[in-house]
């Protein structure tokens, strides 16, 4: 198994960038989300609502993307504006057409779920093969590692409660991924589909690839080799 592709998504819910290679830590991937939209309620922008988030229409019209720490928003128009820009809350409030602030992480992560989202080829095969006439992406599942497997299914299950090792990293997969809306956004060449959350609900339950945490800390680059480790139990002993 290879890595095939690597995101990084600076700003939460808005389109992200394809990396060479991720940095993780502790936390995650090292930048991912550690920015989001926070509303005049104090929610954060998200594709859905729920305690802490609250759906923002408009997200996924920008882009986001780093230079040397700093993240650089692509607006709707082309514009592209510096998140420490003195006047970026008043941008992002007229373009989204209510009172916004873009906010840095502070005690609680940004994150819906697990730190660090895998998908595998497999999966995206899987789904390729139930929707033939269907614009299926990775960009659709924002996912942070995409790991080349055999076949096309969908072996996820398979992979539960067990570590995997990529360069200097490893991983422990903790669950599965519950999908939502997201998946059928239209965004920079690939239309609305609606089929794509119905596929994965009928056929799988909703889940559509994995959350990990990060065991050790390192670097990942496109094209390492994937392995993957037996039961956690085992890899834990050894630690």
């Amino acid at each position: 198994m290879l890595v095939t592709g690597l995101w990084r998504y600076p700003v939460k819910s808005m389109l992200g960038e394809r990396c060479e290679t991720l940095e993780l830590d502790a936390r995650g991937v090292k930048g991912d989300r550690l920015y989001a939209i926070r509303n005049a309620e104090g929610r954060f922008g998200s594709g859905k609502n729920t305690r802490r988030f609250r759906k923002i229409d408009g997200l996924f019209d920008f882009t986001a993307s780093y230079v040397n720490a700093v993240p650089m928003l692509t607006f709707p128009d082309g514009t592209v504006r510096r998140g420490d820009d003195e006047a970026i809350d008043t941008a992002l409030t007229n373009a989204l057409g209510q009172s916004v602030t873009l906010a840095r992480e502070a005690a609680v992560p940004h994150f819906d779920a697990g730190p660090v989202h895998l998908l595998t080829s497999g999966a995206l095969a899987w789904l390729k093969d139930r929707l033939p006439d269907s614009s299926i992406d990775e960009r659709r599942f924002r996912p942070n590692i995409v790991i080349e497997t055999q076949g096309d299914q969908v072996r996820e299950r398979e992979w539960l409660g067990k570590f995997v090792m990529i360069g200097d990293v490893t991983l422990k997969i903790q669950e599965e991924t519950e999908r939502c809306g997201m998946v059928t956004f239209a965004q920079n060449g690939l239309r609305r589909a609606p089929e794509i959350l119905r596929t994965i609900a009928q056929e799988n339950e909703l889940q559509f690839g994995l959350y990990a945490d990060v065991i050790v800390p390192g670097k990942i680059s496109k094209g390492d080799a994937v392995t993957l480790g037996g039961d956690w139990g085992s890899y834990a002993d050894i630690l």
